[in-house]
């Protein structure tokens, strides 16, 4: 059985058997090399030659070399060499295998590095335990991205949850304003149908009294029609003539209809109109994936504060940290767009815009070089356009509100103060990725600086024949 199972050329059980084009078998190491110093393909037992060099595994034979060694026969670990029946005291460096005394000087070993076994144990574990510690880090690594994706997973999961909640909720502002505008606007359609139609009833009954005293009149006109007494006829016919003369003139026709015109017509619209005041108009709102754990965004994202207290967010690749910044949840690649910041009495703030592939990990550095345009206010009273050098801006009025400006195809951001609506700064540049509102409310300051950053509402004018258009102003 050994010898049914050993390589024609080492003689040794096989080693990672693999076939060649005749079929026969040998170990991977050993036809390679064999076929290097013979410089043919052909077979060492039938000399065959081989058209492809392509070595197939035979693992049938590999799952069979397995069993007999872990069998009764073959199951402890081999201590002499199977074919001298020799100890095996020499490790083949070459083989990777270890030999006997014989097989280190036969034809199957010649000018093969090898080592006492103890020395090549000794040089094998020194080498297996320098492997070790990288195997430990990258291992102690992958625990880390482990937890780390599990408290992302944990993150997405509330995230799921928390938005759903959020979602609802503003949709049921909504139903609930429509459901309130329904109501009112079918009170309205309900009054004045009972209004129109108790006048219409008071017509009928109006009418058909008339109608009764017409039904009397014309009793009255045949039955003196049909008077034979000529003198009696004569002598009652100037009252009869009267009493005709009243009744005759025609009614007055009035049909009070319902206003349909005034409850459907334009329905939509008059109800989006009015929606304008309850929804957000708000241009633009901020993307929580990119908040630095510190910054607290209101539930409408409206709203950014740093709170100087760390939240347990995943650190993906968009969110800022450590800089105290939030982007914009939409990014801009043409057009001209605009939104407006109230930054009230803080002492510290930054607004603008960056590009998508700025850096957001480490010291981040305001300056179009580095994919952000913007302007910044520091100590409560320091003014910047944030230029490779920064520039400092002397302002006659300090701002409760800055409008930012966006410009793409005309390479402009602008700032302007928009209590007075003067112009602050504008950089000029050429754009060529997608570039999302910037935003930081700063640090904390000592206490002094924790008044939210918000993004106002965008003022909404209706203009007829002209639908909405949103105000620069």
């Amino acid at each position: 059985m050994e010898a049914d199972l050993s390589c024609a050329i080492c003689h040794d059980l096989y080693k990672d058997p693999v076939l060649i084009d005749c079929d026969h078998s040998f170990c991977r190491s050993c036809i390679t090399r064999y076929w290097e110093k013979a410089g043919t393909t052909s077979c060492p037992v039938c000399r065959k030659e081989t058209s492809s060099m392509d070595l197939r595994p035979n693992r049938t034979l590999s799952n069979v070399v397995e069993t007999f060694v872990s069998s009764d026969k073959g199951g402890e670990i081999q201590q002499e060499c199977s074919r001298h029946k020799e100890k095996l005291k020499v490790f083949c460096k070459t083989d990777n295998q270890p030999i006997c005394v014989i097989c280190q000087i036969s034809k199957s070993h010649q000018n093969h590095e090898v080592l006492p076994v103890e020395e090549a144990t000794e040089e094998l574990k020194e080498e297996l335990q320098n492997l070790l510690k990288p195997i430990l880090d990258k291992k102690k690594e992958c625990d880390a991205v482990k937890s780390d994706y599990e408290k992302t997973l944990t993150h997405i999961q509330d995230q799921g949850v928390n938005t759903e909640k959020q979602i609802t909720a503003e949709f049921e502002k909504l139903h609930q304003f429509l459901r309130e505008e329904e109501r009112i606007v079918l009170e309205d359609l309900n009054l004045e149908k009972e209004k129109k139609s108790q006048e219409m009833k008071e017509r009928i009954e109006k009418i058909t009294e008339e109608i009764s005293s017409l039904s009397i009149t014309v009793r009255d006109i045949e039955q003196e029609l049909s008077e034979q007494d000529n003198i009696k006829f004569l002598t009652k016919i100037q009252d009869l003539q009267k009493r005709v003369k009243r009744t005759l003139p025609e009614p007055q026709k009035v049909y009070p209809l319902i206003n349909v015109g005034k409850y459907i017509g334009s329905l939509q619209y008059r109800v989006w109109k009015k929606m304008l005041t309850v929804i957000n108009t708000a241009p633009v709102t901020f993307d929580p994936n990119t908040a630095h754990p510190d910054l607290l965004l209101s539930e409408d994202l409206r709203n950014v504060r740093n709170t100087g207290k760390r939240q347990q967010l995943p650190d993906n690749p968009e969110r800022f940290d450590p800089g105290p910044c939030v982007l914009g949840s939409e990014g801009f690649t043409s057009g001209k767009h605009s939104w407006e910041v109230e930054v009230g009495n803080k002492t510290r703030w930054d607004v603008g815009v960056a590009k998508e592939s700025s850096n957001r990990k480490g010291k981040i550095y305001l300056s179009p070089g580095n994919g952000y345009w913007t302007m910044s206010l520091s100590e409560g009273n320091k003014y910047r356009a944030c230029e490779k050098s920064p520039k400092l801006l002397e302002l006659s009025v300090k701002p409760r509100k800055i409008r930012v400006c966006l410009d793409y195809e005309g390479g402009k951001v602008s700032f302007y103060n928009s209590d007075n609506k003067s112009h602050i700064y504008t950089f000029t540049a050429t754009f060529t990725e997608k570039l999302y509102p910037y935003f930081s409310p700063g640090t904390t300051d000592g206490g002094k600086n924790t008044e939210p950053l918000k993004i106002c509402p965008r003022t909404v004018t209706i203009q007829e024949d002209e639908g909405f258009i949103p105000s620069s102003k």
